[in-house]
């Protein structure tokens, strides 16, 4: 009976550490940072600390038409894949002149043909936009779509520095193009 026991008991524990070994598959769109300053700006200095960083999904075009069939013009978007992309402000900053608190938020966006919707929400830790509850938007403001002649394969947020308190958040998918301008 004892035999049975610890044959029994061995048996489980096997089983056990077997099944705890699988792991789920890799994301297709892996998760990215962006800082400005850039990590890989020519001028960025040894030193310099991160003002903005944005935590978000790198979904990739794969043939697809983006832009009004994958991500529907005038509805709200996640800004990325996955996980609700967030911008986590480490100073203050202004955009389209309303300042914006240090903080963590979401970053939404309306993409449409024209100009896109670009959204900081207080609300945080959300898959995607199906939570998405406009009373908590921080900032609302508009930005002109830039038509590329190049196509991005993965979606892609960069910052570029435009002079010593400006800078400039790019969203690059397919073959368009969104700049956000901001002050520090």
């Amino acid at each position: 009976m004892k035999k049975i026991l610890v044959a029994t008991i061995f048996i489980l524990l096997f089983a056990g550490a077997s099944v705890a070994q699988k792991l789920r598959a890799i994301d297709k769109s892996p998760m990215d940072m962006a800082y400005y300053p850039d990590n890989f700006a020519h001028d960025r200095k040894a030193g310099d600390k991160a003002i903005i960083r944005v935590t978000y999904g790198r979904p990739a075009k794969n043939g697809r038409v983006i832009f009004g069939q994958l991500v529907p013009y005038d509805a709200v978007w996640r800004t990325g894949a996955n996980e609700a992309t967030e911008i986590k402000l480490y100073e203050a900053i202004e955009m389209a002149g309303q300042k914006i608190k240090v903080g963590s938020y979401a970053l939404f966006t309306i993409p449409g043909e024209k100009e896109w919707t670009i959204i900081l929400n207080s609300d945080l830790d959300y898959w995607g936009a199906y939570s998405y509850n406009a009373s908590h938007d921080v900032l609302r403001i508009t930005a002109p779509v830039i038509a590329l002649t190049e196509t991005v394969e993965n979606f892609t947020i960069q910052f570029e520095k435009k002079g010593v308190n400006e800078g400039v958040m790019k969203l690059a998918w397919d073959n368009t193009l969104v700049t956000v301008p901001f002050k520090l």
